[in-house]
């Protein structure tokens, strides 16, 4: 849900109305008539004229310019997994209504928390969680590869259109290179396992897996993640950290693309195996980058990738090396600036030894040269802690320290919001007491939204405040201010609100101004416009 364009169109010609009607109404119209009755040559006095009030405008003096205070800004998100049906659907056999109201309980509950983003996993294994003539219907969804939800809806743009009504930003989260999973009932005939079989190679747990070096594997998926991007109104595409698989997935085993390595070499390759694997992911995560922002500007493109970079890196850590284990190099990919954030797996605790979060987040930031967002993950469902609630507000609160303006965190999962009846309360009273808009990526252009149009009626012991603009379209949210005896409150509000009642008198202070801003998908601010109440 973006707008309701027919809404606001009827509220600005209510306003429109209004003025034209307090013109019409104080006007007297005379209409010529043929006179019938005999002249009365009595002398009467003449009645008084009778007084015609003007229109009531609004005088210079009650716009204003003045100092707004700064808007809190924190991305809080959380991710949502399909995959075995982790998260969402809770079964692969609820109903669609069923569905419906999960996914629904879910955005409530991130929107009264004070969450601003859902991270939805809408392609968990070649497959799809929305309408696609490319890779089949996922089984984590109907119960069967390539079957579709009866009745019939899409799920993705279910999510969007609740989402966006919340005031959440909507990350599609792919895993790039799972061709099936092993909890994903049989491979049938439309499992793209099958249907691209070339492509795909078995590892020794019973997972299937693209060819990361194929041409055609990285063809395929550029494909799948452009088609996605043009057709829905999403906010971001999200990639995790599974690029070429964890050596457990293969019991130990080398990943079995001798094939690929075989032709690499007969054309005049010169690479290392390793190096020629970590080259294969590098262009392929430049390439999406590059073709999200060529079909839209504003949709991000962010990657979660496995805490640990390399053992020694910062000094002292220890642990799994994505860089040799993954062949994923994703301290270059953020030296590139080849994503608009960047959210590496903390999932440790702050006293952990050889892992410490503190250190490989100062760590990350030390590599962020290009200053994109680098947004920690959180292990919100599992770490291990006594209390879970106090070591995850720690880790914000060290986050916020390290990251300033630019803070933010994404939780593993929403599930860990749940589970643990004490997190919410703790996250509620704590850091997340404060709705905030998400940090601005001024790295993106994008069109400068006009300052909305204030209206202030006089409403009794409050005033009703209203506002339009004339960009519409580009306009995610809104900023109320309201001024109580010169001090400014704000209050961060979602599209569909167009007015508010606003009491004159508040806690013993006196309401003296409002003030409105628009804000976009982006978080960029507008210009506002402010008015003072008398």
């Amino acid at each position: 849900m973006r707008m309701n364009i027919i809404k606001l169109i009827v509220l600005a010609g209510v306003f429109a109305s209004y003025s034209s009607c307090s013109v019409q109404n104080n006007t007297v119209k005379t209409t010529p008539s043929k006179n019938t009755t005999k002249p009365n040559t009595s002398v009467t006095k003449p009645k008084d004229p009778v007084a015609v009030k003007p229109p009531v405008t609004p005088q210079a003096e009650e716009n204003f310019r003045t100092v707004l205070p700064e808007v809190k800004r924190e991305f809080r998100g959380a991710w949502i997994a399909s995959v075995a049906n982790i998260n969402w659907p809770s079964r692969n056999n609820l109903s669609v209504e069923q569905q419906k109201a999960e996914a629904i309980s879910m955005l409530n509950m991130l929107k009264d928390n004070n969450f601003n983003a859902a991270i939805f996993q809408i392609r968990p294994s070649a497959d799809a969680l929305y309408t696609s003539s490319i890779e089949p219907w996922s089984y984590f969804l109907t119960g069967q590869t390539g079957a579709a939800p009866y009745p019939n809806y899409d799920p993705l743009q279910f999510w969007i259109d609740e989402a966006h009504k919340r005031g959440l930003e909507l990350h599609v989260w792919l895993n790039p290179y799972r061709a099936h999973h092993s909890n994903g009932g049989s491979v049938n005939s439309l499992s793209m396992a099958s249907k691209m079989s070339d492509l795909v190679v078995r590892l020794k747990n019973g997972m299937y897996w693209f060819d990361p070096a194929n041409p055609r594997t990285q063809a395929h998926v550029s494909t799948v993640v452009k088609d996605i991007v043009k057709r829905y109104d999403i906010d971001a595409v999200h990639f995790d950290d599974y690029f070429y698989p964890y050596a457990v997935y293969n019991k130990g085993a080398d990943f079995p693309d001798s094939a690929s390595w075989n032709e690499y070499q007969r054309k005049g390759g010169t690479l290392s195996r390793a190096d020629w694997r970590r080259d294969n992911v590098n262009k392929f995560v430049e390439r999406i980058y590059k073709e999200v922002h060529a079909e839209k500007e504003y949709v991000k493109f962010g990657i979660s990738p496995f805490g640990i970079w390399k053992p020694g890196y910062p000094a002292g850590i220890v642990g799994s090396s994505q860089y040799d284990e993954l062949y994923a190099d994703a301290k270059l990919w953020l030296n590139k600036g080849w994503v608009d954030y960047f959210s590496p797996q903390l999932y440790w605790s702050i006293d952990s030894k050889g892992q410490g979060f503190e250190a490989l987040l100062n760590w990350w930031k030390s590599e962020n040269t290009m200053n994109r967002h680098l947004w920690p993950g959180l292990n919100t469902v599992e770490i291990k802690v006594s209390d879970r609630p106090t070591e995850i507000k720690n880790q914000i609160e060290i986050s916020r320290q390290i990251l300033k303006n630019d803070a933010g965190e994404i939780h593993w999962s929403i599930a860990g919001l749940t589970k643990n009846a004490a997190m919410l309360p703790t996250l509620k009273n704590g850091p997340y007491k404060e709705k905030a808009l998400v940090p601005k990526s001024p790295w993106i252009k994008a069109a400068p939204l006009q300052a909305p149009t204030l209206f202030i009626t006089e409403s009794g012991s409050s005033v009703q405040a209203g506002w339009s603009s004339k960009n519409i379209g580009g306009v995610f949210q809104w900023v109320l201010f309201t001024q109580y005896n010169g001090v400014w409150e704000t209050e961060i509000l979602t599209l569909d609100i167009l007015s508010k009642n606003i009491p004159k008198n508040k806690n013993g202070q006196k309401l003296t101004g409002v003030a409105i801003k628009a804000v976009d998908r982006l978080g960029n601010e507008s210009d506002y416009m402010a008015r003072k109440v008398k």
